[in-house]
């Protein structure tokens, strides 16, 4: 079982390796193709490669990707890792184990409890002083899909964790903003049908990315849910709302009425591998210090998304 394991997981890794192989001289490619069609200067980092990038772009076929789109690898290529991490989505429903940190606080412990019942097919874990290594083994042996961990400081919660098994990724974020169900006045309770997903400004490919990691966490609603959650995209920071819906008017209106909570998420690394082999684990993406020099620069999006009302 430990053999089997460690092979897929090299498999794995040699697939995102070729992967991103594969999409760097693809990129160049397209660079080289539009500096020749606009008449403008090569950047720097292709000008020694452009007369034999030139040559290949010129055979290169749209005959693979079509194929794949399609619905088959048939044609001469295989499908992404995201694809291969994410293979079952829509086919089974994810499974979820929620914990927290250790010692965690009443108010993490209840935030946690509303997190359960954000996340349909989803179990809280009291933490104790289990290894994360034993969790997780724990859970691939149950079959779950994905392992959320829940972090504080001085009592707030403030990171989310949230690793896909079998192999990754595993993607951290902060958190601020924080509204408990409790503080929201006239609440009441909290349907579990499963939501509906709105995904607002999530335009780059790092966005893209960030989407599916959100999405895949929940299963496939029916058309007729009243639930639905909000992901919304400003300035990298990821606003999460959750309302119910009803329709008024004979249909010609809806009205919409907040469950929460509500809190804010921001994206600050994506690793390739799970939670227990961190610090083995290569990194996809991370928000590094100085990327905070440009005032303006979004990696979500390159649209500012505006304000949303909710």
């Amino acid at each position: 079982m430990i053999r089997r394991k460690a092979r897929e997981r090299r498999e794995y890794l040699y697939r995102k390796a070729v992967e991103d192989r594969h999409r760097t001289i693809q990129d160049k490619k397209d660079r080289v193709k539009t500096a020749l069609a606009s008449n403008k200067l090569l950047d720097t980092d292709v000008k020694r490669d452009a007369l034999e990038l030139a040559k290949s772009g010129a055979w290169d076929d749209a005959g693979p990707e079509l194929a794949l789109a399609l619905g088959g690898a048939g044609g001469g290529t295989i499908a992404s890792s995201q694809d291969d991490e994410y293979r079952w989505a829509g086919v089974e429903d994810p499974k979820i184990v929620i914990t927290t940190s250790r010692d965690p606080s009443s108010k993490l412990k209840q935030f946690a409890k509303e997190l359960r019942l954000i996340f349909p097919n989803s179990q809280r874990l009291n933490r104790g002083t289990y290894e994360y290594k034993q969790l997780m083994d724990a859970c691939r042996s149950n079959n779950v899909t994905d392992f959320i961990v829940v972090h504080e400081h001085r009592g707030m919660p403030d990171g989310l964790i949230v690793s896909h098994l079998p192999h990754g990724p595993t993607s951290y974020f902060s958190m601020s903003d924080i509204v408990m169900r409790h503080d929201i006045p006239d609440i009441g309770t909290m349907s579990e049908a499963y939501p509906h997903l709105v995904f607002h400004n999530f335009k780059s490919r790092l966005g893209e990315r960030c989407m599916n990691i959100l999405k895949y966490l929940f299963p496939v609603p029916k058309e007729d849910s009243k639930r639905v959650l909000t992901f919304a995209n400003h300035e990298d920071f990821i606003s999460f709302r959750h309302h119910n819906y009803k329709k008024v008017d004979g249909g010609k209106n809806v009205e919409l009425k907040e469950a929460g909570p509500r809190f804010q998420l921001r994206l600050y690394q994506i690793k390739l591998g799970t939670l227990e082999n961190e610090k083995a684990s290569d990194t996809e993406w991370a928000l590094r210090p100085y990327m905070n020099t440009a005032r303006k620069r979004m990696f979500m999006s390159d649209e500012d998304g505006g304000e949303v009302d909710t």
